[in-house]
């Protein structure tokens, strides 16, 4: 296998200072609503960037379930990995990599878990099986077989027959507030544009074009 030959020259589209909008958010919201509308396959998917007490970071894949102008809305365990890292530390990174349009968009901000309120009502939009899969799981601890994990939703299953299914009190949702925005576009010869926003004194956004 010789991975120094896996080459494609980027040309499908380009971007340009012009074609920006001046909030982050609304281009975001653009370039999003193009992933979902090209189906791109799970366009929500988002890579999140976490770093513990100790300094060492961490990076899986996770499902972004809302946004507006205050933040990116993803959900988790309480006592996942993650959440006891976003506790260590609330800085994170976010990558949401649409690869088939040659893009990708990156965001830092700050994390922060959002209202009972907000997860509850998240919650009661799931399938069934899912929230008693959220009830079934202690996210992240170690396991010796699959069938103990099997069996503890069939429990949970059992236990919840009847009636709507509580919000466990340990799962919930973490809203990130960003920081900066980076929309990269690819474009041939490795000429990439790349724009990143910035948040100012004075609370609004400035838009510079990187080198690639």
């Amino acid at each position: 296998m010789n991975l120094e030959e896996l080459r494609r020259n980027y040309a499908s589209r380009s971007l340009d200072l012009p074609d920006l909008h001046a909030s982050p958010f609304a281009q975001f919201d653009l370039w999003m609503r193009e992933a979902i509308e090209t189906q791109v396959l799970e366009p929500n998917a988002m890579s999140l960037a976490t770093v513990d007490a100790a300094g060492q970071p961490t990076l899986r894949t996770v499902l972004l379930k809302g946004f507006d102008e205050r933040g990116f809305v993803f959900y988790t365990n309480y006592e996942s990995n993650k959440a006891r890292e976003l506790t260590a530390n609330p800085r994170v990174a976010l990558l949401f990599p649409w690869l088939p349009l040659e893009r990708q968009v990156s965001v830092t901000g700050v994390a922060a878990r959002i209202s009972a309120a907000e997860s509850l009502k998240y919650f009661l939009s799931r399938p069934r099986d899912s929230q008693i899969g959220a009830w079934a799981s202690r996210q992240s601890q170690v396991i010796t077989t699959r069938s103990l994990l099997e069996q503890k939703f069939a429990e949970m299953k059992a236990k919840f027959a009847q009636g709507e299914i509580p919000l466990p009190t340990n799962w919930g949702g973490y809203r990130v507030a960003p920081e900066t925005f980076e929309f990269w576009q690819g474009r041939p010869s490795r000429l990439h544009d790349r724009f990143v926003y910035r948040k100012n004194a004075a609370a609004a956004w400035t838009i510079e074009r990187l080198m690639p």
